[in-house]
């Protein structure tokens, strides 16, 4: 009796495994490109050609080589090194999905092939391989500490302004972006790799420092003009001091207006220096004169700003929102937000190095 028992819940547990679902294991190539071997060996057969992106089966695993199966069923053996796992994988598109809606802060144009962080910093997880010159979307700037050189010598500590206590030198810093690209995929690039989208026409007003956005307010007829139509676009710039880890996205409004007498841009309005962030926002609004471009960004309230550890993206405590119109060519505050703008210049000259004092010989 016994043994019938045991030998029904036998063949009941051979009849359930065969419905159980086999888990399989799932890998993604994150190589430009790579070949998959028919065996791990000093000489090998090369079996398929895969690029980054492909998702390939896990069959086995060796020691620093997976043996993996592609879509078209060719088996062959990987360097682990060369792939992701699925928790990185499912963590771009989480990203995506999280980030899908996020507003544009700006365009940029990539200077060579960069690969996708899941976080910002070089040693962090990669993925998706972008083609030089391509074209991305900016999201949010971040900054993280600059790994050391190896080799290099840490710095020496700074004196204090008494002359006393060295004060401890502070790690250099980078920028990331959080971008996506033309095709959804959403990650973090190295920012010195990026050429923020400027037209050439008001580019060569930087006057030193780094545009950080600039866009299109409206457009004036100029019947002597080379434009398209004689239709000549007028921009609201952003401008910040060309050096990373600032706490701020940008600390200079400019709008550069064109005038039908001299045929050239012009600066219409400068607000300088404050603590802006990203993104700015052009619309249109209703003025006496009828309908009229206007724009918005934020602003920090006070020197109140928090950093995300996880991330290095840094955000005003208390933002303001501040807006403008502008009718013609003047540039005029509007809006319920009508409080005084506070100085940006100490968070400014924090971020800045300063330039040592030269000693007088006598």
């Amino acid at each position: 009796m016994h043994s019938a028992i045991a030998l029904c819940l036998l063949l009941l547990a051979c009849g359930c495994s065969r419905f159980q679902k086999h888990e399989v294991e799932m890998v993604y190539v994150s190589a430009p490109q790579m070949y998959i071997r028919d065996r791990v060996a000093a000489v090998s057969n090369r079996v398929a050609e895969v690029v980054n992106g492909d998702p390939l089966e896990v069959i086995e695993h060796g020691r620093r080589f997976l043996k993996v199966k592609t879509g078209k069923n060719q088996i062959g053996w990987i360097e682990e090194h060369a792939v992701i796992d699925e928790k990185t994988y499912d963590a771009f598109t989480q990203m995506a999905d999280a980030h899908k809606q996020d507003p544009v802060a700006a365009t940029a144009t990539l200077r060579d092939e960069l690969y996708m962080h899941v976080t910002p910093g070089r040693e962090t997880e990669h993925f998706y391989l972008i083609q030089g010159n391509a074209k991305v979307q900016l999201l949010t700037r971040a900054s993280v500490a600059k790994p050391a050189t190896p080799g290099a010598r840490p710095a020496a500590p700074q004196p204090a302004a008494d002359g006393k206590t060295p004060e401890p030198s502070m790690p250099a810093m980078e920028d990331w972006w959080l971008v996506r690209d033309s095709s959804g995929h959403t990650g973090w690039l190295l920012g010195s790799r990026l050429d923020v989208d400027v037209p050439d026409a008001i580019g060569i007003y930087a006057e030193g420092q780094r545009f950080v956005g600039a866009y299109v307010l409206t457009t004036v007829n100029d019947p002597d003009s080379d434009g398209s139509n004689h239709d000549i676009p007028e921009y609201l710039a952003l401008l910040a001091p060309p050096k990373s880890g600032l706490p701020f996205d940008f600390d200079q409004v400019r709008v550069f207006t064109w005038s039908l007498r001299h045929h050239r841009y012009e600066t219409a309005f400068r607000l300088h220096p404050i603590q802006g962030y990203l993104p700015a926002r052009v619309f249109t609004t209703t003025a006496n004169t009828g309908t009229v471009p206007a724009f918005s960004f934020e602003l920090a309230d006070s020197q109140d700003i928090s950093t995300d550890p996880a991330t290095g993206i840094t955000r005003p405590a208390s933002p303001r929102t501040i807006n403008y119109e502008m009718i013609e060519t003047e540039v005029k505050r509007i809006g319920p937000d009508m409080a005084p703008i506070p100085s940006g210049r100490a968070a400014e000259d924090k971020a800045l190095d300063k330039k040592p004092v030269k000693k007088k010989h006598k």
